[in-house]
């Protein structure tokens, strides 16, 4: 085994310190304070399920308030549509109103600011 080194190995060993790449920055790099960062991660959290997302670009695209009965064909039935509809309605991407037996959903104006920011 002692044959298979060679000499010239043991010439380039250096045990000098490598050189720092750079110098250290004296202004932070920019990036998301943590709020930001908490906010955009909620509504991307929320349309990371491709069932809202669906349901979101629908209501996103409407130009006026969906109701819930015109919602339809997004592969789910109508219970679990709803969970769908309350998980956006909890990360503030959708807000709604109930007109007698039907509720009717919108976008909220600026939801998608915070993760439209780092995309």
């Amino acid at each position: 085994m002692v044959a298979c080194f060679d000499i010239c190995q043991y010439r380039v060993v250096t045990t000098a310190p490598a050189p720092a790449c750079c110098a250290p920055s004296p202004d932070p790099l920019p990036g998301l304070d943590e709020d930001a960062a908490a906010a955009a991660a909620a509504v991307l959290k929320a349309l990371a399920d491709p069932v809202r997302l669906r349901l979101y670009s629908r209501i996103a695209g409407a130009p006026e308030p969906v109701c819930v009965c015109d919602i339809d064909d997004v592969g789910v039935s109508q219970p679990t549509v709803s969970h769908h509809l309350r998980k956006l309605r909890e990360a503030g991407l959708i807000d709604c109103e109930r007109r007698g037996t039907w509720v009717y959903y919108w976008p909220v104006p600026d939801a998608t600011a915070a993760a439209r920011g780092i995309l």
